[in-house]
């Protein structure tokens, strides 16, 4: 599983034209999802998600997390975070995972997040969106189950 996480002032996600996920401050992620995942790596996104300290406290230094500012998390789900592109000039998406196995995790990790208090709104799967977004920073992550495990 893999996820790209910006620390946003505010983000909508649109599909034909109307709004159907939209956060004030907090964070937008990009959410791939890889053929081999499972239970592990929906529990271990959720938790890094929450978790990850990049809004600033009072000094300046990145040390809350989206909980601590009471923020919101937008995900999006993003199956070409597993394109390959090492061959080629066309992306190749051998290693992400089928639709139906990508839905069921991608909606796993945002009810994680929803366990954990978090406010999650998302984009529609399966659908052409376009995301805008207020990139605060900007603050960009990249993180990558497979190499954390």
């Amino acid at each position: 599983m893999r996820a790209v996480a910006q620390r946003v002032r505010e983000s909508r996600v649109e599909v034909a034209g109307a709004c159907v996920g939209a956060i004030d401050f907090g964070l937008l992620v990009y959410l791939g999802v890889g053929k081999d995942d499972g239970s592990d790596e929906v529990s271990w996104m959720a938790e890094k998600l929450a978790g990850l300290r990049i809004f600033e406290d009072d000094s300046g230094k990145m040390s809350r997390s989206v909980l601590d500012i009471g923020g919101q998390i937008l995900v999006v789900s993003q199956f070409t975070l597993y394109g390959d592109v090492r061959k080629g000039r066309r992306p190749s998406f051998d290693r992400a995972a089928p639709p139906e196995l990508a839905e069921q995790l991608y909606l796993s990790v945002c009810a994680g997040l929803r366990t954990r208090g978090l406010t999650v709104a998302t984009g529609q799967f399966r659908s052409t969106m376009q995301v805008h977004a207020c990139v605060d920073g900007p603050v960009t992550l990249v993180l990558d189950y497979e190499k954390n495990a």
